[in-house]
């Protein structure tokens, strides 16, 4: 069995991989100011609650977009578990195809859920990434990948426009009783919900207007639970793809 983990800007998804089968998952904060112990703790915890012996674990693997905490998490693992970890980065194995300008600005997370979506899904295919911003990435029908779309997440909305509009305050991420709010707390959330489900259909329309034919479409992250179900569109969500793509590259580059 291995580690994956995937260190993005808010959290930090840890999970078990046997083979092609995700055994458990979990997310903790990502904090910057946090030790090698701190972050050895937490897998610990996360070990124990799912009652897996740490002995079982023959490597790991780390995808980051958050350098500053790469280091002390690739730390932590090798201190609790003694394994070796690979990286997601240069010199690492993936088979993806990348036709933007520059491959090297596509971050990590979003070259690991590509190598899993052109495995498990048909193609072309558009993977919604929803965390801190909602990256739609576009993988045409050979399985390059042929670029993105970059918004403002769910959560940085919120938090952007509470911050900035005295009488708004915050509010929890449900569905809406109806469209149209009878107070302001429901019609912040009304907007935000269904303004983000009508953004995702909307970009979806264009991207395939612009590729002359309709995509499979799957959303991963930490929100897809609270707006995909609001979407027009037939989307899958998948809340393994990232983890099942770090064990894709973990396997690719074992020797």
């Amino acid at each position: 069995m291995i580690l994956a983990i995937d260190i993005g800007n808010t959290n930090i998804t840890v999970g078990c991989a046997d083979g092609e089968h995700i055994l458990f998952r979990e997310r903790i904060s990502t904090n910057q100011s946090a030790t090698d112990l701190e972050y050895a703790s937490e897998l610990k915890m996360a070990f124990d609650m799912h009652g897996f012996d740490k002995k079982s674990i023959d490597g790991a693997i780390i995808s980051s977009v958050v350098p500053s905490v790469t280091l002390s998490v690739k730390r932590a693992v090798e201190k609790y578990l003694k394994v070796k970890v690979k990286l997601v980065g240069p010199g690492i194995k993936t088979g993806l195809s990348i036709a933007i300008d520059n491959p090297a600005q596509l971050g990590s997370d979003l070259v690991v859920e590509a190598v899993a979506g052109i495995k498990y899904y048909s193609l072309p295919l558009i993977i919604i990434d929803m965390g801190t911003a909602t990256t739609f990435s576009v993988i045409g029908e050979g399985g390059e990948y042929l670029g993105s779309m970059i918004v403002p997440g769910l959560a940085v909305s919120h938090d952007s426009l509470i911050s900035h509009a005295a009488l708004l305050s915050k509010i929890a991420f449900e569905k809406p009783k109806r469209v149209i709010g009878r107070n302001s707390a429901e019609s912040l959330k009304s907007g935000l919900l269904y303004g983000n489900a009508g953004a995702i259909d909307g970009l979806i329309d264009r991207a395939c207007s612009e590729l002359g034919h309709d995509c499979t479409v799957v959303a991963t992250g930490g929100l897809v639970n609270e707006v995909i179900p609001l979407c027009k569109h037939k989307i899958t969500i998948d809340d393994d793809l990232l983890l099942r793509g770090l064990t894709l590259i973990y396997n690719k580059n074992k020797q």
